[in-house]
């Protein structure tokens, strides 16, 4: 059993549920990521969602992809996120952390190179937004001989057959999307 398995069911034997942060890996800048995860684990976080920044997050509202082209201006690669990750590791050995990003920047480095890498840093799962299971085949098995958790998504649009096949394919959670769409923040100048 992996550590977000463990976390989760530990989690649930205090009768609770599991806090989930979400930070884009080099927002605002890559010298803070690691402290900041830090941080989050200080103020209660049982997981880390870390976003590897894309150049078209396409299933983003404007803050995260705001966020995204912020550590993007530092060039912050899927390499430095793993830096980023060991970093962390040195001195939390248990909080989980998921990489939640796009199947692209997976696909050119490869996906046993990808999942080696990732389980050398310290990773315990992946999201990866626009690969649904049926087509996760090759990265799957990588996945799977690296121990790390594959965490799809379901949509408030899934049927429940569809449901069923992602529950079956995912490992550690699943990642509910809430709504149909992106979030969209407006401000006001009044």
């Amino acid at each position: 059993m992996g550590r977000l398995t463990s976390t989760i069911n530990a989690v649930q034997a205090q009768g609770r549920k599991s806090l989930v942060a979400y930070i884009v890996a080099g927002d605002p800048h890559p010298n803070q990521t690691v402290a900041l995860m830090h941080t989050l684990v200080a103020e209660g976080v049982d997981i880390i969602e870390l976003g590897v920044p894309f150049t078209d997050p396409e299933a983003e509202g404007p803050v995260i992809q705001l966020a995204h082209e912020r550590a993007l201006v530092h060039q912050v690669t899927l390499l430095k996120v793993f830096a980023m990750v060991a970093k962390f590791r040195l001195d939390d050995p248990e909080t989980p952390v998921v990489l939640m990003g796009y199947l692209n920047p997976i696909e050119a480095m490869g996906y046993e190179v990808f999942a080696e890498a990732a389980k050398r840093s310290g990773v315990d799962g992946l999201i990866t937004v626009n690969l649904p299971p049926e087509e996760a085949g090759a990265l799957a098995i990588a996945l799977q001989n690296n121990d790390i958790d594959p965490i799809y998504l379901l949509a408030p649009t899934t049927t429940d057959l569809r449901a069923a096949k992602v529950c079956q394919a995912s490992r550690g959670f699943v990642y509910y999307v809430s709504l149909k769409g992106t979030c969209l923040l407006y401000t006001s100048d009044a």
